[in-house]
C-alpha cells in the first residue's frame, strides 16, 4: 500500500514542508528504490517481492512524479536540491544510511547520495550523467517524444492499446526490451504517470548541465547496464567505470532501459548481491 510522509526541508526562503509517496514492505536491512524520469514507484513491482524476502524495501515516488507533489516554491529539481530532499526523507523515515538502488534519473541520484556518503551502498541501473553532449540530446529527445505521446493519446486509446502485446510494445518498447511482459494495467498506469509528471520539464531543464564526474570511492558501487538500452546506450557504462574505477560493472543481457521488467530475477539478484 502506498503511504505518504511529510517532512521539513530547508529552502532559500526558510523551512518548508515536502511530501513524498512511498511503499514499504519486507524486513531486514533497508533498501530505497528510486525510479527514472516520468516513471513512478510501481516500476519496481517486478522485483519488490524477491527483494522484500530479504530486505526492508522502500520504493519512492520522487518529488513531482507518481503521486508525490512537486517540491515547494524556491526548491529546484536539480541534482543538489533533490538529493538534499532525499536525505531529509531518509531521516524522516528513520533510515540511517540505507542501501539505495536507482534507475536512470534515480541511478544518478543514488550515485550523488553515495558521493555525499548518505547511503551504505549504491546500485545504479543505467544511470544518467555519463553521456556525451550528443548522447544527452538524443536521450532527452526520446524522453520528450514519449512525454508528448502520453499527453496527446486519449485515455481510452491507451487502454485499448494496452490490451494487446503489439499495443504495449507501441507504448513502452522505448524503455522495455520485452514490453509484452508488462501487464495492461501497469502500462496504463505508467502512461498516466508520464502524462501527469509535474516535475518532468523542470527535471529535463536541470539535466542539461549534468555530467557525473565524481568518484564514489568510500561507498561500494554497482553499475548495471542493459545490453538493449535504447535511451542511455550501454557504452556509457564503460565511462561510468572510468569515472569510478572501484565500481563493479555488470552487464544485463537482453534488458532495456528499465531492466526490472525485462529480467526481474537477474535484476533482483544483482541488487541483493550488491547490498550484502
Amino acid at each position: 500500500m502506498v503511504d505518504t510522509i511529510s517532512f521539513p526541508i530547508d529552502t532559500p526562503t526558510g523551512r518548508q514542508t515536502a511530501e513524498v509517496a512511498y511503499e514499504r514492505v519486507g524486513g531486514g536491512e533497508p533498501v530505497v528504490l528510486l525510479h527514472g524520469i516520468g516513471h513512478h514507484l510501481q516500476a519496481w513491482d517486478p522485483v519488490v517481492g524477491a527483494l522484500a524476502a530479504e530486505r526492508d524495501v522502500i520504493a519512492v515516488d520522487l518529488p513531482g512524479f507518481g503521486v508525490s507533489p512537486a517540491l515547494p516554491d524556491g526548491v529546484g529539481h536539480d541534482l543538489r536540491d533533490v538529493t538534499a530532499v532525499l536525505g531529509a526523507l531518509f531521516e524522516a523515515l528513520g533510515l540511517d544510511r540505507p542501501h539505495v538502488v536507482g534507475n536512470s534519473l534515480g541511478g544518478l541520484l543514488a550515485l550523488q547520495l553515495g558521493h555525499e556518503k548518505l547511503v551504505r551502498t549504491v546500485t545504479a541501473l543505467s544511470p544518467a550523467g555519463f553521456w556525451t553532449e550528443g548522447e544527452r540530446r538524443y536521450a532527452f529527445g526520446v524522453l520528450r517524444a514519449m512525454r508528448q505521446s502520453a499527453l496527446r493519446l486519449p485515455s481510452p486509446t491507451v487502454a485499448r492499446l494496452a490490451r494487446t502485446a503489439a499495443g504495449r510494445a507501441a507504448l513502452t518498447s522505448t524503455i522495455y526490451a520485452r514490453p509484452a511482459r508488462r501487464s495492461p494495467e501497469a502500462v496504463i498506469a505508467e502512461t498516466r504517470a508520464l502524462r501527469e509528471a509535474t516535475a518532468f520539464e523542470a527535471t529535463i531543464a536541470a539535466g542539461r548541465s549534468v555530467l557525473f564526474t565524481h568518484d564514489v570511492a568510500e561507498v561500494p558501487v554497482t553499475v548495471a547496464w542493459g545490453t538493449a538500452d535504447r535511451i542511455l546506450l550501454r557504452r556509457q557504462g564503460v565511462r561510468a567505470k572510468k569515472v569510478m574505477p572501484g565500481a563493479r560493472l555488470v552487464r544485463l543481457p537482453g534488458c532495456g532501459h528499465v531492466p526490472m521488467n525485462d529480467d526481474p530475477a537477474l535484476v533482483a539478484r544483482v541488487i541483493l548481491d550488491a547490498t550484502r
